[in-house]
């Protein structure tokens, strides 16, 4: 199962990255595509880039309601908040676990031999006030003399944005260098510690920062996609904790805003204890369950 999700996150990268036209032309992708939203973190303005980002369309959006308000008009941007709201209340958070091109560069990233660090749990809220602060209310609220806001999610913190987009453009435009400011070099650097921090921390920046992700999670309880626990099957072994890349304790909180949808506790999990419904229908992908009383005829019980 998990090498399956292995191939379906690298399928997904090549989709939502597939314009190679721009090693020729120097230029972003503006193909018919270009209108799709691409269902994992991913940088409209990578030189790769096939589809728009959610984070960054649902700040452009933002940004210029007060302009629109004062000349009269209403742009409410159905087609962004229906393509992320769709995509939410159909996958949730599976969405991080199986299609995020950044979540999976943080896997790999993870495989290399190192010391392992725990986060304490409350730092997942963190995401939610990137999302709140960060991707709504400054964009809402700070406005230019034109009376427009600054996406500021992606202008000063998305290391995602920074590394597929200013990193690249950088390489295919050399005139672009003259103007590397400050701002760049904070990027730079807020890139450089979460790659660090990746290989030390499984996701830290999906469990901490990411915004999309925040959204992702607030739907996990009703998405289409969720984890079923059966309490009378649960020897409390422990084993779901130990392979769980974002710490949950699954058999408390299976539906947790937290939880990516990797999974690996399902696959673990000897007991049937934990299982996956889709759209209300009972989907076996984990690994063989046994009784209690198989297990530990076979010297298998923990």
């Amino acid at each position: 199962m998990q090498r399956l999700r292995q191939w379906i996150q690298f399928i997904f990268t090549l989709l939502t990255n597939g314009y190679w036209g721009f090693l020729g032309s120097g230029s972003l992708y503006q193909g018919p595509l270009k209108v799709l939203c691409s269902p994992g973190l991913n940088c409209y303005s990578c030189p790769a880039s096939t589809t728009f980002c959610p984070i960054g369309s649902l700040q452009q959006l933002l940004l210029g309601v007060r302009m629109s308000f004062a000349a009269g008009q209403l742009f409410i941007g159905t087609y962004v908040v229906g393509a992320v709201g769709l995509l939410a209340a159909s996958f949730g958070r599976f969405i991080c676990g199986w299609a995020c091109p950044f979540g999976w560069l943080q896997e790999w990233l993870h495989r290399i031999p190192s010391p392992t660090v725990s986060l304490p749990s409350w730092l997942g809220w963190c995401r939610y006030f990137v999302l709140v602060v960060t991707v709504v209310l400054l964009p809402l609220l700070l406005l230019n003399d034109f009376d427009m806001g600054l996406p500021w999610f992606c202008k000063f913190l998305c290391p995602a944005g920074t590394l597929e987009a200013g990193i690249s453009m950088l390489v295919l435009d050399s005139s672009l260098r003259s103007s590397i400011g400050w701002l760049f070099v904070n990027k730079l650097i807020l890139l450089t510690l979460t790659l660090i921090a990746s290989v030390l921390i499984s996701r830290p920046f999906c469990r901490v920062l990411c915004p999309l992700g925040a959204f992702y999670g607030l739907f996990n309880r009703i998405s289409l996609i969720r984890l079923k626990f059966a309490a009378d099957k649960c020897t409390k072994c422990g084993a779901c904790h130990r392979v769980c890349p974002v710490e949950i304790r699954v058999d408390e909180a299976p539906n947790s805003h937290a939880c990516i949808r990797c999974l690996r506790c399902l696959h673990e999990c000897r007991y049937g204890a934990l299982g996956l419904d889709i759209a209300g229908y009972p989907v076996h992908v984990g690994a063989p369950t046994f009784s209690a009383e198989e297990l530990h005829n076979h010297g298998t019980d923990p």
